[in-house]
């Protein structure tokens, strides 16, 4: 997969996805985004007109000669990989995922979504299913067009939805490599209202992205 800006080292991927934060929750400005970031208004000017160029943030004019600036579709998705990233590589990733699983499942229970079917096999689907347990929510098969195995973690693991042996209510998303792809896809086949993501895999669960883009 392409990087989003040149130069792999940790501390340049933690400006760019805390750069990609900033943007998505509103600000609009290149002095608010280094207040926030905590780094020298050179350094924001400098990422993100790297993030321009790779086509991760647009931006317009406002009025007073002011500009906005918004996360493009390519740019959720890159947030997305960053996210994931930067928590698999701490403690926090499962503290985090099982929090975030837990209020998942909640939410699929109290809309009486009782099968669900994940679509991505990774630890993520692996803490979905030990936080099932503790939900009272079943998962019943895997969809992963990429899995070698037909197995994991005793659930059945399959190329598509179209496989799936059993009646499903709703698809979780952990798909912790192409998250948008798989949003997209589950959105597209059953609807927004019967697709569910973990809040840490950084999706905008309101409109689907294309992860093409």
């Amino acid at each position: 997969m392409d990087r989003a800006l040149p130069g792999r080292g940790g501390e340049d991927e933690r400006i760019v996805l805390n750069l990609l934060n900033s943007v998505d929750d509103g600000a609009q400005s290149q002095r608010r985004i280094a207040e926030e970031l905590g780094i020298a208004l050179g350094l924001v000017n400098t990422y993100l007109k790297r993030c321009i160029k790779k086509g991760l943030v647009k931006v317009s004019q406002a009025p007073a000669r002011r500009y906005a600036y918004y996360l493009t579709p390519k740019g959720f998705a890159e947030k997305s990989r960053l996210t994931v990233e930067y928590l698999s590589s701490s403690f926090s990733f499962f503290r985090q995922a099982k929090a975030d699983c837990a209020q998942v499942l909640q939410l699929a229970r109290a809309q009486h979504f009782q099968n669900l079917v994940l679509c991505g096999r990774s630890d993520l689907a692996e803490i979905a299913m030990l936080s099932a347990v503790d939900c009272g929510v079943s998962i019943v098969a895997i969809v992963d067009e990429n899995a070698s195995d037909t197995r994991f973690v005793g659930v059945q693991v399959v190329s598509g939805y179209d496989r799936v042996s059993v009646q499903f209510d709703a698809v979780m998303i952990t798909d912790v490599a192409n998250p948008n792809r798989a949003f997209d896809e589950a959105v597209r086949l059953y609807g927004l209202g019967r697709v569910l993501a973990p809040k840490l895999l950084g999706l905008n669960l309101h409109e689907p992205q294309d992860a093409a883009q």
